[in-house]
């Protein structure tokens, strides 16, 4: 494998003290492709010589493009992200994947940063506990060079930069922030425990005769608000809180003013923690469910099963990790903690992946056959074929080599057909993880009932919050069933991707499908407006007159480029630098 170290890209860095002219932008002025860039074509950009003293100047060595830009595009100002900024005044720039070199430190940076350093950029980016995304409110990497100062070195979470090993390939960098997203939606990020100085809501019915307990006692929550309990409950919940607890007694709860209920105590917030105890009522969950807070938990405790599937909010489960916890025990902290509630998959089980055939769930399903602990078999389902063709023949190999079972299923056979596909390959059990990379409600809601008893659904791809669908939460206390989701990634998610790719047992640049120069900006945005390519695509921007070119056509027009490519026409770091070598101006 070529070390990226000695690749012949560093003029700047070795000393030479002007940047090149022009620097090519697309910056982007409003919604639609046709707002990127001027006339179809990337802009010149001025960039100061000399970063700021709390500054590194560098250079945008690549950028994976992604669906997130698509939705940014399409929406422009309106983004959530961008808080109604008006982009024709003041525009930003798509490219939250980038690879980057440092090419001058700022002073206050000196000693912290080198000039020839390679760096990923984690876009997550938080001030004050707000977003300020890289490739959103701050302008991102389509763009050759510009400089990055505290909105991206000193934030809440301190710098968002994580150091690039040289043996990985400037895609596989960029290719580091789309795979901590499949990473992190395996990492636990629901609150699992009740919250102190919280709110909590305490609903049970005044006929249950249940002596409820807690060995890890209920937090120490501001307020506690009991509605129908009966007098054990209370007496309960009086030797339990804590000192500094009020409990404040609201009974006649239904369905019907269950909202009117929160807003009297918690305003819009919602309730940190709410304890449903021996309730049956589909109903009344369903509405209850609507009132958890932000990263809120809802413990259900009970041995009966709800009269129906409550409609849920698979847009708050995905965007602000609700968590519907349970158990069958009289002690209700019996449902917390990570040990009841688990987030990865099942060690030697079935995994289903539903749009298995883009580029979000290729990475599931090849995670899943990477594991070393994970599941044995893995099913794709998606309605291109031609993308799952595309999949099998890349994962195939590869899950074929570790001993696992890889199915590429086309849903479009009709639900009985995968109905009976997860029935023979799971024993009748129903499938162990099924992860859902396509944003439905109405999809996610058939999806859920592709599982087990004690199945994890992961919704990785986002809907609007208040997006509801219809989920079995009886198996949440029955059977302890796990709901969870996440498309967003930590600083940490992105260096163990980095860690691993280092090591060996990931191989992100599996997923590349096509290549572009600076000038193929637009296209690879419009490429995924068109759904082209079914793995993704990463721009250069160094590169000057690379149009944008599918894997195995780049491996047609350059055979001396198609001869360096892996197997099935997968990227390496000699492929790389060959095109480097043809294409850097």
């Amino acid at each position: 494998m070529t070390n990226t170290a000695d690749w012949n890209f560093t003029d700047f860095v070795a000393g030479k003290t002007e940047l090149p002219s022009p620097n090519l932008a697309w910056n982007t002025y409003g919604k639609g492709v046709e707002a990127m860039g001027k006339d179809g074509a990337p802009e010149a950009v001025q960039q100061p010589q000399e970063p700021a003293d709390d500054e590194l100047l560098i250079r945008i060595d690549a950028v994976g493009l992604c669906f997130s830009d698509v939705k940014l595009i399409k929406q422009g100002g309106d983004h959530a992200k961008l808080y109604g900024r008006d982009l024709s005044i003041e525009p930003t720039r798509l490219g939250h994947e980038p690879s980057v070199t440092v090419i001058k430190v700022g002073k206050d940076l000196e000693g912290q940063y080198h000039e020839g350093q390679r760096l990923a950029i984690q876009p997550d980016i938080h001030v004050e506990g707000k977003s300020t995304a890289y490739g959103y409110t701050i302008p991102g990497g389509l763009i050759q060079y510009h400089t990055i100062g505290p909105e991206v070195l000193n934030a809440d979470d301190g710098a968002y930069v994580i150091p690039v090993d040289d043996s990985i390939s400037y895609a596989g960098a960029a290719l580091s922030e789309p795979w901590a997203c499949v990473v992190g939606a395996y990492t636990q990020r629901r609150r699992l425990s009740p919250m102190d100085g919280g709110t909590m809501w305490v609903i049970g019915s005044p006929d249950d005769t249940v002596e409820y307990t807690s060995s890890q006692g209920i937090g120490n929550p501001t307020t506690i608000v009991l509605s129908n309990v009966s007098e054990t409950v209370a007496n309960w919940i009086e030797e339990a809180r804590g000192e500094g607890s009020t409990v404040i007694v609201d009974d006649g709860i239904t369905p019907e003013n269950v909202a009117e209920k929160s807003a009297n105590h918690t305003g819009e917030t919602g309730f940190d923690d709410i304890f449903v105890l021996g309730q049956t009522s589909a109903a009344l969950i369903e509405e209850v469910a609507k009132t958890i807070a932000f990263r809120g938990t809802m413990t259900m405790v009970g041995t009966e099963p709800l009269d129906g599937y409550p409609q849920t909010d698979v847009g708050r489960l995905h965007y602000h990790y609700t968590a519907y916890l349970g158990t069958t025990s009289n002690d209700i902290s019996a449902a917390w903690g990570e040990e009841r509630n688990r987030a990865d998959l099942v060690p030697g089980g079935v995994t289903v992946v539903v749009g298995a055939g883009g580029p979000m769930g290729q990475m599931h399903m090849q995670r899943a056959i990477e594991m070393e602990n994970g599941p044995a078999t893995i099913i794709g389902l998606d309605l291109d074929q031609e993308r799952m063709d595309r999949a099998e023949t890349m994962l195939g190999p590869m899950a074929e080599a570790v001993g696992k079972k890889l199915i590429i299923f086309n849903s479009g056979e009709g639900q009985d057909a995968v109905d009976a596909l997860i029935a023979e390959e799971s024993g009748g059990t129903g499938a162990d993880d099924v992860i859902v990379s396509v944003p439905s409600g109405p999809l996610m809601g058939e999806s859920a009932k592709m599982m087990g008893d004690d199945g994890m659904l992961v919704l990785f791809a986002g809907v609007l919050n208040g997006t509801m669908a219809p989920l079995n939460l009886s198996n949440v206390y029955l059977h302890n069933a796990q709901f969870t989701g996440t498309s967003g990634s930590s600083i940490a998610d992105q260096e163990s991707v980095i860690s691993s790719t280092v090591e060996g047992s990931l191989t992100p640049s599996h997923n590349l499908a096509a290549v572009g120069g600076i000038e193929a900006g637009q296209a690879g945005v419009q490429s995924l407006m068109d759904g082209d390519y079914a793995g993704k695509v990463m721009i250069f921007p160094q590169l000057v007159g690379l149009e944008l070119t599918g894997l195995d056509e780049l491996a047609e027009k350059h055979p001396d480029i198609g001869a360096l490519l892996g197997p099935n026409n997968t990227w390496t770091n000699e492929a790389e630098q060959l095109l480097f070598e043809k294409y850097h101006s």
